[in-house]
C-alpha cells in the first residue's frame, strides 16, 4: 500500500498510523508521476482539486483558472488527501470509513 500526501498533514498522519506496513510518499518532496496523477484525477475528477485548502484561498483567480493538473503539478499541497494506490492498483481518496475499510482489508 502507497499513500501520498503531506508529512505535516494530521489525517495522513493518522492513515499513516493505522496502515504502519504503508509506504509514505510527500508530495512536496516526491511529487506524483504524471501518470498517476492523470489516473488519480481520472478517477477523481471532482474531488482531488482541494479548494477549501489555505494554497487556494492563496492563489489569485487567475491562478484558480488553470487546469486542474497544472495546478496540483505546480501546487502539490491542493491535492485532496490522503491518496492510497493499492497494490491490486485500486485507488482511494481521503480518510473516509469506506476507504478505511478498503485500505485495511489489504494491509492485514
Amino acid at each position: 500500500m502507497q499513500i501520498f500526501g503531506l508529512k505535516n498533514c494530521d489525517t495522513c498522519r493518522k492513515a499513516l498510523k493505522t496502515l504502519e506496513n504503508a509506504t509514505f510518499f510527500d508530495v512536496r518532496d516526491e511529487p506524483l508521476p504524471d501518470e498517476l496523477l492523470r489516473r488519480a484525477l481520472a478517477e477523481f475528477p471532482d474531488d482531488l482539486l482541494n479548494t477549501r485548502s489555505t494554497t487556494w484561498r492563496g492563489l489569485s483567480a487567475e491562478e484558480q483558472a488553470r487546469p486542474v493538473l497544472e495546478l496540483l503539478k505546480a501546487h502539490p499541497a491542493l491535492m485532496k488527501r490522503p491518496l492510497f494506490l493499492r497494490e491490486d492498483g485500486k485507488m482511494f481518496l481521503g480518510w473516509t470509513a469506506k476507504t478505511q475499510t478498503q485500505t485495511q482489508i489489504t494491509a492485514a
